[in-house]
């Protein structure tokens, strides 16, 4: 079992502090499931969270000021940061056209993930709303790689929202 660490108080307490930055934000992963859910049906070894790349800066502040610290840097792809003893905090910078507008993500083989607007959307973490992505993303953002078995309890969690076989 992985090094869970990354529970409900501290999802919120990650969301209220970038919310107090002005860092818009969208939790993806195995939280965003759960959070499309409305349950935590899993342990979390971490908060994946796509950022609007334009605030990046600002979020970096505000988890340096909780006590997070850059553990990896693949940079403008992804930046985990890891809180000693508690947690862990995966961001995804997301450029977006305008205000407003869709989204692109930078990928690690000069490829790129979409962020449409459309699927930015909102779920629930221990009965609080949370902005997220939606089930649609989270499927594609599942698929060109080796899936773990928390993958496959997420895809079929996805599957059972959506309908989709």
């Amino acid at each position: 079992m992985p090094d869970v660490r990354m529970d409900a108080t501290k999802v919120h307490e990650v969301l209220a502090a970038l919310r107090e930055a002005g860092c818009p934000c969208w939790i993806s992963g195995g939280w965003g499931v759960d959070a499309l859910a409305g349950r935590q049906t899993r342990p979390h070894r971490d908060l994946d969270l796509a950022i609007d790349a334009d605030r990046e800066p600002a979020a970096m502040a505000a988890l340096v000021a909780l006590g997070y610290s850059v553990e990896t840097d693949w940079r403008p792809v992804r930046v985990e940061l890891v809180e000693p003893g508690d947690g862990r905090v995966d961001l995804h910078p997301v450029v977006f056209e305008r205000p407003g507008g869709d989204g692109r993500q930078a990928g690690l083989d000069g490829d790129w993930f979409d962020y449409p607007r459309a699927d930015l959307t909102t779920g629930t973490i221990a009965g609080r709303p949370v902005p997220c992505i939606s089930p649609r993303l989270q499927l594609g953002f599942h698929q060109g790689y080796e899936h773990r078995d928390v993958d496959r309890h997420d895809l079929a969690l996805l599957r059972a929202l959506t309908g989709t076989p």
